[in-house]
Order: C-alpha cells, then sequence, then structure tokens
C-alpha cells in the first residue's frame, strides 16, 4: 500500500490500489468527449527495431479516450521513414508520423533560420517542440501527454493515472510529472536522479541557502522522469530545452508561469523501467556525462535568473558539499536495496559520483565562461508573431510527405 504523504509544495497524487484501470478509462472516456487527450510519442528510429516500442503500441491500442498520437521520428532516412509509418499503422486511434528529417522539415528549419529562431542542436527536446508545434497548429486538444518510447515495463494504466489530474475538468493542475520507482534486474537504478540531482540540490541548499525554487524541485519524487501531461493552454508560452534538461527546464517553466497549485505528480507504475544511458566516464559528450552537465547547467541558470550570484569559489564550495552529501545518500540507498533484497554495486555508485562531481565543476565553467547562453528554443508564441503562416505551413508538410512517401 502506497503512502499518502503530502509535502505542502506541490500535490503528490498516490496510487493507493483502491480503483481499477477500467473505472479510470471510463471517467477519461467522459471527460474526452469535451476535453479531446492526444499524446506525443518523441521517437528514434532504432527504438522500432528494439524490445519496448511493439509492447507500448500494442497497449495503447486499447486505449479509447486518445484524440492523437503524434510520433517524432528522429535519425531515419525515406525508407525508414516509410517503415515507421507502416509500422505504428496498427494504432487505431488518428496518429501522424513526422518525419523531422524530411526534405520539407528542413526547408521549415531553413525558414526559422532565417529568423534567427532555429536551434542547430538535434534531440529530444527539439523533437518535442515540434510535436507540440503540430498539436497547436491542429487547434483540437484541449490535454497532451508525453512519454518515452523504451519503457520495457509500459503499461496502458501509465497513461491513464499520468493524464488523469489535468483531464480532471474538476482539478486545478495544469501539468502533472509522473513518478514511479526504477527497479530493475534486481537492482535500484536511476542514477542520475539518485546521485546527482537530488544531493545537489540538497547541496545548493547549504551553500547558497534557502530557494523557493530549491524546495520546489525537491519536492518532486523523481524530476527526471520523461512522463509528463499538461493542458494544451500552457503550451504557446512554454520554454523547451534543447539539450539534456528538457525535464528539468519543463518543471522550471511551470514554477515561472503557474502558481504551485496548477503542478503536481502523480505514481504511475509500481515498477518502471527502460533503456540504460551508459555512464561514458570517458567521454563528456554522450552519456550520462553529458546529461549530468546539461542538468547542472540547466539549474544554474534558473536559479541565476533568479538572481543567484554564482563564481568559481561557489562552485568549488558547492563540488564538496556535493561531494560529501551524495555519499551520505549512498548509505541511504544501500540500506534500502539491502533491505528489498536488492543490490547496489557501491564502487560504480561511487565512481559516478565522482564523475557527477567532476561535472558540476564543468558545467560551472561552461556557464561562468557564457552567463548569455540561450539553450531554450523559442517559445511558439515567438514563431507564430514572426511567421504567423508557419505552423500552418508545418501541418501540409507533415500531409505531403505522407502522401509522397506511401
Amino acid at each position: 500500500m502506497a503512502d499518502f504523504h503530502q509535502n505542502g509544495n506541490i500535490a503528490t497524487l498516490h496510487n493507493l490500489r483502491t480503483t481499477n484501470l477500467d473505472a479510470m478509462t471510463h471517467e477519461l472516456t467522459t471527460f474526452a468527449q469535451s476535453r479531446k487527450i492526444s499524446l506525443i510519442l518523441p521517437s528514434l528510429f532504432s527504438e522500432l527495431e528494439g524490445d519496448a516500442l511493439p509492447k507500448i503500441l500494442d497497449e495503447l491500442a486499447q486505449v479509447p479516450y486518445l484524440n492523437r498520437i503524434i510520433i517524432g521520428l528522429d535519425r531515419a532516412d525515406a525508407d525508414q521513414y516509410r517503415h515507421a509509418r507502416q509500422f505504428f499503422s496498427r494504432l487505431p486511434q488518428d496518429h501522424v508520423v513526422i518525419w523531422n528529417d524530411s526534405p520539407r522539415q528542413k526547408a521549415i528549419g531553413d525558414r526559422l533560420k532565417t529568423l534567427g529562431l532555429y536551434t542547430e542542436e538535434a534531440g529530444k527536446g527539439k523533437n518535442v517542440w515540434g510535436c507540440l508545434g503540430y498539436l497547436m497548429a491542429c487547434q483540437d486538444s484541449a490535454v497532451v501527454a508525453i512519454h518515452d518510447c523504451d519503457i520495457v515495463t509500459y503499461h496502458r494504466e501509465m497513461l491513464a493515472r499520468l493524464v488523469y489530474p489535468v483531464a480532471n475538468p474538476a482539478f486545478p493542475y495544469q501539468v502533472a510529472k509522473g513518478y514511479y520507482p526504477r527497479i530493475g534486474e534486481n537492482k535500484i537504478n536511476g542514477r542520475v536522479t539518485r546521485l546527482l540531482v537530488s544531493p545537489l540540490l540538497i547541496a545548493l541548499k547549504r551553500v547558497i541557502g534557502d530557494r523557493d525554487y530549491l524546495d520546489y524541485l525537491r519536492s518532486f519524487r523523481y524530476p527526471l522522469s520523461g512522463e509528463f501531461a499538461m493542458r494544451t493552454a500552457i503550451l504557446p508560452d512554454l520554454r523547451i530545452p534543447s539539450d539534456w534538461g528538457l525535464e528539468i527546464g519543463v518543471l522550471s517553466e511551470a514554477w515561472r508561469n503557474l502558481a504551485p497549485k496548477s503542478v503536481c505528480q502523480v505514481e504511475i507504475s509500481d515498477a518502471y523501467d527502460h533503456k540504460h544511458q551508459d555512464l561514458s566516464a570517458e567521454d563528456a559528450s554522450t552519456g550520462l556525462s553529458r546529461m549530468s552537465t546539461d542538468i547542472c547547467k540547466a539549474i544554474f541558470r534558473k536559479l541565476a535568473a533568479d538572481g543567484t550570484v554564482f563564481t568559481t569559489h561557489v562552485f568549488r564550495t558547492l563540488k564538496a558539499t556535493y561531494y560529501r552529501t551524495a555519499l551520505d545518500l549512498l548509505d541511504s540507498y544501500y540500506n534500502d536495496a539491502k533491505m528489498n533484497g536488492l543490490s547496489i554495486d557501491r564502487h560504480q555508485e561511487e565512481r559516478s559520483i565522482e564523475l557527477f562531481a567532476e561535472n558540476i565543476m564543468r558545467a560551472g565553467a561552461i556557464f561562468l565562461d557564457n552567463p548569455s547562453e540561450t539553450p531554450f528554443i523559442p517559445t511558439w508564441n515567438r514563431v507564430h508573431s514572426a511567421d504567423p503562416d508557419l505552423m500552418r505551413e508545418m501541418l501540409k508538410a507533415v500531409a505531403d510527405d505522407c502522401k509522397e512517401y506511401q
């Protein structure tokens, strides 16, 4: 049985195991009659060849309340795009595959370049941003959910629990963030959340003092989860980071634009597992090494925007405080795992902590060298103001790709 603890900053909606999926699905189907619900799936072509995505589609095919599914397809050529359309054709819902590497989509990118509104960095953030633009251009959804395509433990109840808080018209929530335990292969996973974000937020509070923003981030049980749902009214002003800071960036945008009572976290699964990133200790441009640096930069930028002054000395103190805090938390994780019959490799965990400590300094140096860096993709409100026809052209480009590459 789950607990019912509330942290006092944002609402936590637990899974108390007192309702069933059929009842929740019936409610969502009723809500969807007047508040259409859509789903975005940012996908690499390689994920079509894995074990997770086919099972995800089998589950989604049984969801009656979805108005539309938008698949953002990255790293695909023309033949792979054709294959992707066939692959997703099993979905009974209205769905579309956006081929992000198509000549027409690249032409859209060229239009943005001429306006100074284009980001060169491809990745999940840019993929999600493009899908959100397409969704807004359709003008027919009140709620949108986003989740990853590599969830090996996926069940349609995850989606139902994720969208329920923002789909229910009696609830005040504009953003719902999913959380769950990261357990797989008889061990505790989620290294970046456990060993970087949690101790970093504690260390920041000790070094720079109390900040409401830090308390807000610390309220999320899994701030790096890729599963969240939003009411579409907030999308035009949403700033999407183009790097690995996407999840922290969205939470920061919710903090900037919304009242705390408009944000919640919701328990969506008892067991969650997906593809694991390599630590990449030898290459700072990939894997968890790159991810940890981008996440640190996202947090530092937000704190600086709220008035925190960072210096080299602050980052040195932060690194030392983080390192000690992370080691203390590692003891707690180890004991928790031991009591529950799970394993933790303390050597590999401490290696991760050492790498993350170095990347705190790396992220700090990058921030100090270029404090005016703008990692966010422009909001769709700004894009529409600069080029009122572009969103309509996006719809046409996707439709024309579908016709040409059948």
